[in-house]
């Protein structure tokens, strides 16, 4: 008997320090509390559905101050001992300024995410804002042996987007192997845009998330679609800034220009502009893109 629980102990032991597969489902994070509210529709084979969202409900029943704090059952907060305020050296001598969450070497996936007009890398990892979103990606990422990265930039043309590449880059070499998921909010859509028609940082990446951003039509001659990188579309009905009819139309045309590509949208119907940083659901998505490894 005792033989068979040192055995039995040995394996355990073994199995532990045995990392996932790229392409194995995330550990989950208060899953319950971040799944979609009700499917209101599905179409576009399933890869459009429309998600009831209702502010009474997904803010103010969320929030303990709406928009401010939200309620402890959304949150973890132990995360913050994972979490670095760091400096990189960027191109020409610069500094790019960012934190990190999580493992900074071999860690098993990395997730970058980029804010819009008037935002900061201190939006990206505020714990009580955006329904404590923030703080499920962060736990998500620790829990998953991940990195999650979220950095200052000088704008979003290409200054900001060589910014962005080179942080990809250093992580990428001190992780080798491990996919980078870029989020992208509002207006840092366009360094999204920008990244997907980078050669040598299209073949690093495992998704594009792009959450009330815009479209871009050279999109369709990038590096990342002719790779089929994978992409999220999270926009609200009511955006006023990024009409979703024209987000919608953008993203069947990547349909119909290549039948079969991996893009998935997610429309909260009643949404704004800042929805879908709120309401996205970041396990489900990266599980998605994952699969496609």
């Amino acid at each position: 008997m005792k033989r068979t629980l040192v055995v039995l102990a040995v394996a355990a032991a073994v199995l532990s320090i045995v990392p996932a597969r790229a392409d194995a489902p995330l550990k989950g994070f208060k899953d319950s509390l971040f799944a979609y509210p009700q499917i209101l529709q599905r179409s576009d084979d399933g890869a459009h559905i429309t998600v009831d969202y209702q502010e009474m409900r997904d803010i103010n029943g969320r929030d303990a101050v709406p928009e401010r704090r939200v309620k402890s059952d959304y949150i973890a907060t132990g995360v913050r001992a994972q979490q670095r305020d760091l400096v990189l050296n960027g191109p020409d001598g610069t500094k790019i300024t960012h934190f990190a969450v999580g493992k900074r070497d071999d860690a098993r996936l990395i997730v970058i995410y980029l804010h819009g007009q008037g935002g900061s890398r201190k939006q990206g990892v505020d714990d009580l804002t955006f329904g404590g979103n923030f703080n499920r990606i962060k736990n998500l990422a620790v829990a998953n042996n991940g990195l999650y990265l979220v950095p200052d930039f000088p704008g979003f043309g290409d200054t900001g987007a060589a910014h962005v590449a080179a942080l990809i880059r250093h992580y990428s070499a001190t992780s080798p192997g491990a996919p980078v998921f870029v989020a992208c909010g509002s207006m840092g859509g366009a360094l999204c845009w920008n990244l997907a028609q980078n050669p040598e940082v299209a073949p690093l990446l495992g998704g594009l998330l792009l959450l009330g951003s815009h479209w871009d039509d050279a999109f369709l001659g990038s590096a990342a679609f002719k790779a089929k990188v994978p992409l999220f579309f999270g926009h609200g009905s009511r955006d006023r800034v990024f009409p979703v009819e024209k987000q919608e139309a953008f993203f069947r045309s990547i349909r119909n220009a290549q039948p079969g590509y991996p893009a998935r949208f997610v429309r909260f119907e009643s949404g704004s502009h800042g929805t879908p940083i709120r309401m996205v659901d970041w396990r489900e998505t990266l599980n998605w893109m994952l699969s496609l490894r």
